[in-house]
């Protein structure tokens, strides 16, 4: 139902030195395809174009200045006109994929698209040498069915045993979400963070004494701001439409897709797509 399509990474401000195969981001080494450059006070990777282009202005004055200057020969470049390099190159991604198990979206053919769509991720992440996990909300609690990984094979078994039912803890789905990729990035800081959920954006059990939907989105605007990517794949019929998954979207300040309009265009190139911006 989903046809797999290129899932690239968000250029990003961080520099990294491990590679991988698919993000692009700043890099400390001398590899990577040579971008922009920028002052620096301890260059190890000279710019030497952009620091000719800073010093070029200057030369008829500094030559004044320093008569000793063979005026044809030489061009004077001072420390203030040198320029680092900045690169850019793949990295890796952890992608861990929420997915709400309630009654609320639990319809056997609305999960059995949404399990396809997860699939195809997992599929296209293992390709690209991703890690990836999975975590399920139903009732009163969420669980990690899967620690991120890039085992294909034990995210399908994971996936097609997950168990539906119950209400929909949105809330603990998030944090639960956050706290893999959290420790992701604190055990390897190169890594890129994404955290893809489907869902309705329907929450009615709370963690605390916030209501249900008010709890979720005041997680979601603190995951916001921990510069952790989000990308909410809305799975509500679109008969029943209310537009809570569009706003926890808004509150991540991630992208929303609907999810019969990425059964028609693929759904891993719309992510793809979202993380290459």
């Amino acid at each position: 139902m989903f046809q797999p399509k290129r899932l690239e990474g968000n250029r990003d401000r961080l520099q990294r030195r491990s590679p991988g195969k698919r993000s692009r981001t700043r890099t400390t080494r001398k590899q990577g395809r040579y971008i922009t450059s920028r002052p620096a006070r301890r260059v190890t990777d000279l710019a030497l174009d952009a620091t000719l282009r800073e010093a070029a202005p200057y030369q008829r004055q500094r030559r004044e200045e320093d008569v000793a200057v063979e005026r044809k020969r030489r061009v004077i470049v001072r420390r203030g006109d040198l320029r680092q390099k900045v690169r850019v190159r793949k990295t890796r991604n952890a992608v861990c994929f929420v997915v709400d198990a309630s009654w609320s979206m639990a319809a056997e053919e609305r999960m059995r698209s949404t399990k396809a769509a997860v699939f195809s991720l997992l599929r296209d992440a293992y390709q690209r040498r991703d890690r990836v996990g999975l975590v399920s909300f139903q009732r009163d609690y969420a669980t990690l069915l899967l620690p991120l990984t890039n085992s294909v094979e034990l995210a399908q078994r994971q996936l097609q045993q997950m168990p539906t039912g119950g209400k929909t803890p949105l809330s603990r789905g998030l944090l639960l979400g956050y706290e893999v990729l959290d420790r992701a990035r604190r055990h390897d800081p190169e890594v890129v963070p994404l955290l893809v959920l489907l869902t309705d954006g329907q929450a009615n059990v709370s963690m605390g004494d916030l209501p249900p939907q008010a709890e979720s989105y005041a997680l979601a605007d603190f995951i916001a701001a921990q510069s952790i990517r989000s990308v909410v794949i809305d799975t509500e019929h679109p008969i029943f439409e209310r537009g809570l998954a569009r706003q926890l979207a808004h509150h991540l300040k991630g992208t929303y897709y609907r999810l019969e309009d990425l059964q028609e265009g693929g759904l891993v190139d719309l992510v793809r797509a979202e993380l290459n911006h």
